[in-house]
């Protein structure tokens, strides 16, 4: 009896990833970059987003059949605990993005109520942060069909249409002659402004880099483009991979750009440089056109509509990757205690121990002074994890050509050997320049003194890299120590004697 397969189309992929990428609380990063924010946003498209999504294609369409994601195409590369290791840091950068989307969603719920001060208030954000994360984590506990029904709204309501209100209402700026902001930046910006000879400060297209300072945001503005791997196992899922995969990704790749660029350059044009602010610079930037236009009470809706995209989000990525993590537990990687699930199994104690670390880490809201600098450096040490783990999978594709070519794959990045070592190798190449860059102070924030913020970011990636390293030794030693004493099953049979 033939099996049928259900198909999804190019565009249907296209669009899952560009939900997958797209989230406002980028855009005030990028917009502070100003007209130099091409120069990062085509980096990431094209150095980034595009080659891990093709070498991800690949690596998901080697291993259709089998769960684990980069677990198993690390591990079938290399080894079992450098396998682990992918996983922990795909699921722990996830764990300590949470805070950085948590204070955005904080940002907007002060806005939807009026109060756009709490927005910059430690103390209101660290709380609100962490209890809006009980809520979600509670609400991903209950295991139930709600959770499907408010991500897909949410990301509609709280993410498209908010999205789409900023450009249009730029356009309306501009259509009403209003003043663009970008054109009259400080003259002491000089990574983002040229002063010619009569004093008068022009955008730069390109920055001015003097040290590795300038670049830092380049950091943060990856970790908007970052997650494409996870569709990627839905590459089999096409009815020609090789030829429409790329569509897709190139197709996810230009919605991505148009709306990241699109938005970002919305609230350059409206907002004066020393107002946008990294997570609420989108709703100054709705309250200055609002207030304008004399219809305030706009602010806070969008501010409402957005802290529901913002939940929504949350929603829709608590569970996978720590999903993943149980299933390296249930392989003996992670101790019996983070087996356990609920009885609607829903991966309850790896979720609870989730909720302690976010809990932790939202706590830096509550003793720095500068949110925006708490919130930079929880973006450094984010994208710092995840990049490590791009690593680990661009090298996994490209010894997998040689310890396996004849594995089945349905989509081969184009280009043979070659190929792969061009794209793989290029990706590579690219996430180790933006890995270094994230050891950097950003020039544009106040971090205080960039020897203390290079040791915090370097301290974070170190221990967070070297926990799973520690487990994984320790649980292989004991599954060694266990196998001979293991007894077989009563209906197991015996091995032949040669």
């Amino acid at each position: 009896m033939p099996t049928h397969h259900r198909h999804i189309t190019t565009g249907q992929l296209a669009l899952m990833t560009a939900a997958a990428i797209i989230s406002l609380r980028g855009l005030p990063m990028m917009a502070q970059e100003e007209l130099t924010m091409f120069f990062y946003i085509l980096f990431a498209t094209l150095l980034f987003l595009l080659p891990a999504a093709l070498v991800s294609a690949e690596l998901g369409s080697a291993f259709p059949a089998r769960s684990g994601g980069v677990y198993t195409w690390v591990r079938q590369a290399f080894n079992p605990q450098m396998g682990f290791t992918a996983i922990f840091l795909q699921w722990i950068q996830n764990v300590v993005w949470y805070p950085t989307v948590l204070a955005f969603a904080a940002a907007s719920l002060a806005y939807a109520v009026g109060r756009p001060e709490w927005a910059h208030n430690g103390l209101y954000v660290g709380l609100t942060s962490i209890a809006l994360y009980g809520v979600a984590t509670w609400l991903t506990l209950r295991g139930t069909s709600l959770l499907s029904t408010i991500t897909s709204r949410g990301f509609l309501l709280g993410t498209l249409l908010p999205g789409s209100a900023i450009i249009l209402i730029a356009l309306v700026w501009l259509v009403g002659g209003n003043p663009i902001e970008f054109d009259d930046l400080p003259g002491n910006l000089s990574q983002l402004v040229h002063v010619d000879n009569v004093q008068h400060a022009h955008p730069r297209l390109f920055p001015h880099i003097t040290g590795m300072s300038d670049i830092a945001f380049l950091a943060g503005i990856l970790l908007l483009f970052a997650g494409v791997e996870v569709h990627a196992v839905h590459a089999p899922e096409l009815k020609n991979p090789q030829r429409q995969f790329p569509r897709a990704m190139f197709l996810a790749a230009l919605i991505s750009f148009t709306l990241f660029t699109l938005g970002a350059l919305a609230v350059a044009v409206i907002t004066p440089y020393d107002r946008i602010d990294l997570q609420s610079g989108l709703f100054t930037t709705f309250r200055i056109a609002f207030d304008h236009y004399g219809i305030e009470w706009l602010t806070n809706v969008m501010g409402l509509l957005t802290a529901f995209g913002t939940l929504a989000g949350i929603l829709s990525w608590i569970s996978g990757p720590s999903r993943g993590l149980l299933w390296t537990a249930q392989e003996g990687l992670l101790p019996r205690f983070l087996q356990r699930t609920n009885r609607r199994g829903v991966q309850r104690n790896i979720l609870l121990v989730q909720f302690g670390l976010v809990a932790l880490l939202s706590s830096c809201y509550l003793f720095m002074q500068n949110v925006n600098v708490a919130f930079f450096l929880l973006s450094a040490l984010t994208i710092g994890l995840y990049l490590i783990m791009y690593l680990m999978m661009y090298a996994a594709a490209i010894r997998l050509r040689y310890t396996q070519p004849d594995l089945p794959r349905s989509y081969r990045v184009p280009g043979g050997r070659i190929g792969l070592w061009i794209i793989a190798g290029g990706g590579f190449l690219a996430v180790l320049f933006s890995l270094v860059v994230t050891f950097f102070p950003p020039s544009q924030l106040p971090v205080g003194s960039p020897t203390t913020y290079t040791l915090l970011v370097a301290a974070g990636t170190l221990l967070f890299v070297s926990i799973p390293l520690v487990i994984s030794r320790v649980m292989m030693r004991r599954m060694h120590d266990r196998i001979p004493t293991r007894p077989l099953p009563a209906d197991t049979e015996q091995p032949a004697e040669e």
